[in-house]
């Protein structure tokens, strides 16, 4: 097992109940200029009027930016940097979920470094610092509060494109679990489930050979530091998501799935994640569905695939999880959770057609810096056979 250990996390993290309220403190700590990237529905909401309240009480100039879309088209994101640029912010925060995060981040790059998104598509292509960065999230699940990668859609590409350094990493995470009471059953159980798949595969990632004298790559694989975190993550979101989609008012399901998230995304900040992910970026673009009702429905799937290579890790798991030191009992917990939280077993169910398994496997293939994580070697023929398997929504066809 390899030795390494590689953290890159905010300077500050707060997280706790009413955590909202140090967003003042930590704007002021940049200047008494802040722009504020908002998911529009959340813009009227009491907690953000709140935050914003108290920002102008102490003489912060605050702009609102609500117009970010759904899934990021790189156009709108070009039209906020301009923006951002006239206003000249000292902080750029963000309030919301993935996409007002990730938003925040690359507006935070372009109003930094100038040029358009397609410069920096890809690892380490971000120069230097951004506009310094608070993310507040509002929902548990993407943990881009504590990652180093922001996703943008660019009508040129067939999948969604990776914007991946350290640069991005927000300074400051503000994790209160009470925002996150809002979100309706299904963001919470899509988003949910996507932090379980976060904490297996940085659990599950391969060993890579980096070099700590050159510039690591932005995803460094199996690490002793964020190894602790992924079990903890498993450990809270296992038993709490359920809970959290039954009874969405229950502060004890959400702090435990906040937190979980929150962990998540710091370990797979570091390690990076695999299969389950590679899978969705095509079968997301294919059905337009939800990126956590695509991983989370890929994830026992690849469990069952990883499991011959990694039997000792899928155990851990399983007693992360509560079904003992067995890989199998944690594949089929985690199978469990999904079924209980709605999410649909075969592919056939989002609409996905036979004829539409080669073109998926192709794409699949072309995310190799997710696929070089997998702890196996990855060929189309590997992901012909996990897409064949889920499309049928049968696992045994992989454990011959």
């Amino acid at each position: 097992m390899s030795q390494l250990g590689v953290l890159r996390l905010p300077r500050t993290i707060d997280f706790g109940v009413l955590a909202r309220h140090t967003l003042t403190l930590a704007v002021t700590s940049y200047g008494d200029r802040a722009l504020i990237v908002v998911d529009p529905f959340l813009a009227t909401t009491a907690e953000f009027e709140d935050a914003v309240s108290r920002l102008r009480d102490v003489g912060v100039g605050v702009e609102i930016q609500s117009g970010i879309e759904p899934e990021l088209p790189v156009e709108t994101l070009h039209s906020a940097a301009d923006s951002a640029k006239k206003f000249g912010p000292d902080v750029i925060v963000g309030w919301g979920g993935g996409s007002a995060l990730d938003a925040a981040k690359l507006i935070a790059l372009l109003a930094a470094h100038g040029g358009t998104l397609l410069e920096y598509y890809g690892e380490n292509r971000v120069p230097g610092p951004v506009v310094p960065l608070i993310a507040v999230p509002t929902t548990a699940g993407t943990g881009s509060e504590a990652t180093p990668v922001a996703v943008v859609a660019d009508s040129n590409k067939a999948l969604k494109i990776g914007v991946s350094s350290p640069h991005l990493i927000p300074s400051v995470a503000i994790v209160d679990p009470e925002l996150t009471i809002g979100a309706p059953p299904k963001v919470t159980a899509y988003s949910g489930i996507d932090a379980l798949v976060h904490a297996v595969e940085s659990y599950t990632a391969r060993s890579l050979d980096v070099n700590l004298a050159e510039t690591m790559p932005v995803s460094v694989g199996q690490n002793r530091l964020s190894d602790p975190l992924s079990l903890e993550a498993a450990r809270l979101i296992g038993p709490a998501l359920e809970t959290a989609v039954a009874r969405p008012g229950d502060i004890e399901a959400r702090t435990a799935m906040a937190r979980g998230s929150l962990l998540a995304g710091m370990a797979f900040g570091s390690t990076g994640v695999h299969l389950s992910h590679a899978i969705q970026y095509p079968l997301g673009a294919l059905t337009h569905t939800p990126h956590g009702l695509g991983t989370g429905m890929m994830l026992p799937y690849v469990m069952e695939v990883c499991a011959p290579v990694v039997p000792d890790r899928l155990a851990e798991i399983g007693e992360a999880l509560g079904v003992g030191a067995d890989g199998a009992e944690a594949i089929n917990r985690v199978a469990e959770i999904g079924e209980r939280i709605g999410l649909p077993r075969k592919l056939s169910e989002i609409g996905i057609q036979a004829s539409d398994l080669p073109q998926i496997a192709e794409l699949t293939l072309e995310s190799r810096r997710l696929t070089n994580i997998a702890p196996l070697p990855v060929d189309l023929a590997l992901i012909a056979r996990i897409l064949e398997a889920a499309f049928e929504g049968d696992r045994t066809l992989l454990r011959s």
